[in-house]
Order: C-alpha cells, then sequence, then structure tokens
C-alpha cells in the first residue's frame, strides 16, 4: 500500500515539474469567479482606455 502512495506522490511530483518547466500558465488557486478572473479584466482595459482618451 505504501508503495502505490509513494508512487502517485513520484508521479504527481513529475507531472508538475514538467508542466511548469513547459511554460504554460499554471495557476493552482483555483476557478475564479466574477471580477476576479484576469480575462475579462485584461481584454476591458483598452476599451476603457480608449473611452477615456476621447
Amino acid at each position: 500500500m505504501w508503495k502505490i502512495v509513494l508512487a502517485f506522490i513520484a508521479f504527481a511530483a513529475l507531472a508538475m515539474f514538467i508542466l511548469m518547466k513547459s511554460g504554460g500558465d499554471i495557476d493552482m488557486s483555483g476557478e475564479k469567479h466574477g471580477t476576479e478572473s484576469a480575462e475579462p479584466a485584461a481584454s476591458a482595459a483598452p476599451s476603457a482606455a480608449s473611452a477615456a482618451s476621447n
């Protein structure tokens, strides 16, 4: 039983290492809802800046 747990931990550590080194955008903080999400805020910023300059 302890071998299965050890193998799982080793596999998880290896997978995290590979994902981090691959340059992917890995966010371990969980799901984001509403205003906390980075994508809508990033896409809304250019339109707000152009409206302010007019």
